[in-house]
């Protein structure tokens, strides 16, 4: 197998398909999961899922990836709007990010407007549903090789 790419997701994504299926859907994470991997697969990488509510355990894993990842993928969930600390890791991570969001964060909250990880993502995807973790996956693996 080729290159691994973490799929990191933040807050509340243990709830998908259940919480809020009017902004969010009915897929679950474990969908997200089957969608990630099947793209990836078929350019010859992995993924590996991960999902914490705790901004920390998000920490590490970014910090986990510096050695066993070559890209990132990452739904920061409402840490997007607060996270300086998230923002600083991912600053030391050398490959590619992917910063995802199921809704369209622009067409929300005004305080859902700002993203500190856009300041770090090297793409950012929004309002595509679920979808969008599998185009963000397609557009590592086009720049992964």
């Amino acid at each position: 197998m080729g290159k691994t790419i973490y799929i990191l997701n933040g807050p509340n994504l243990n709830l998908l398909g259940k919480r809020e299926p009017d902004i969010y859907g009915h897929e679950t994470l474990a969908d997200v999961e089957r969608v990630c991997a099947t793209v990836a697969g078929e350019n010859g990488h992995a993924v590996r899922l991960f999902q914490s509510n705790h901004e920390g355990e998000i920490i590490d894993s970014i910090q986990r990836a510096r050695d066993e990842a070559a890209a990132i993928v990452i739904n920061p969930a409402a840490f997007t709007h607060t996270s300086v600390a998230i923002l600083d890791a991912l600053n030391t991570f050398e490959g590619p990010v992917i910063e995802v969001h199921i809704s369209n964060i622009h067409k929300r909250e005004a305080f859902r407007h700002h993203s500190y990880v856009s300041l770090r993502a090297d793409g950012v995807i929004a309002g595509c549903g679920v979808e969008g973790y599998a185009l963000a996956v397609r557009r590592i693996c086009s720049l992964l090789g």
